[in-house]
């Protein structure tokens, strides 16, 4: 499946790379959240493509994607994770196919067609960037970390904005970026290109695939104040397991 899944990718990033080229059309589902006919277009070929070779198999997606399987397998698709970027012309954004069977996830796939970078993994068998297997970080400590997270879309006026949480991380680390693509921002954790990402208020497309490339990649995740790890919850924290047991602390005291 992990092959027929990584063409699917693939194929649904190029849909993204011409749309940009053409002109793409925007619209608000909120304030700060875009959606954009890329969106519909990838999502619309990734359902067509799973359908078909799938067809037992449910999907959910984030443009409105909902089939009912007769299968234990669910698949969580983002046809653009980082779609305010995309629609910037920013290239930090992802197209983010992940599996479930049950209540695990058991294949990942994340694709930045801007960088031709794709991360897969599956339950048991590693993680892999372009055919190449990539672990987390061996660094120990959070002072010599490099983190990243996220904000919510209602930031203006929840008092859950995760503001506190990037303060303090930012005082007693390297430095807190904030990239736009919770999918990557999982896979730059998986390769050993930061040392941890945390976010709160996020949907299961945006954390199936990237949680089990982590996972896979010798890191750790759990939710923000340490629970296990559930793909259909609204938070992740991802680290490289060295450092987890501070970072969740740390987070945890923030909501204390």
């Amino acid at each position: 499946m992990i092959e027929q899944a990584t063409q699917i990718a693939l194929n649904a990033g190029k849909i993204l790379t011409a749309k940009l080229e053409t002109g793409i059309t925007i619209e608000h589902k909120g304030s700060i959240d875009l959606v954009t006919d890329a969106d519909r277009a990838s999502e619309e070929y990734i359902v067509e493509q799973l359908r078909r070779v799938f067809p037992h198999h449910g999907i959910l997606g984030e443009e409105g994607a909902r089939v009912e399987g007769t299968s234990d397998y669910l698949w969580l698709i983002d046809p653009i994770d980082g779609t305010t970027n995309f629609a910037h012309g920013f290239p930090y954004f992802s197209v983010s196919l992940g599996l479930m069977k049950g209540d695990d996830v058991v294949l990942g796939v994340v694709y930045n067609p801007m960088t031709d970078e794709c991360f897969v993994a599956e339950r048991g068998g590693g993680s892999f960037l372009n055919g190449q297997r990539v672990a987390v970080s061996t660094q120990a400590t959070l002072q010599e970390s490099l983190l990243t997270t996220g904000f919510p879309y209602d930031i203006a006026t929840t008092t859950k904005d995760n503001m506190k949480s990037f303060a303090l991380a930012s005082k007693v680390s390297q430095g807190v970026r904030c990239l736009g693509s919770a999918a990557l921002d999982l896979c730059q954790v998986a390769s050993g290109r930061l040392e941890a990402f945390w976010e709160r208020s996020l949907q299961p497309w945006d954390i199936a695939a990237g949680s089990l490339i982590v996972e896979e990649a010798g890191g750790q995740v759990t939710g923000c104040g340490g629970q296990t790890f559930s793909a259909m919850g609204h938070e992740v924290c991802a680290t490289n397991s060295l450092i987890h047991d501070d970072l969740v602390k740390l987070l945890t005291e923030e909501r204390g």
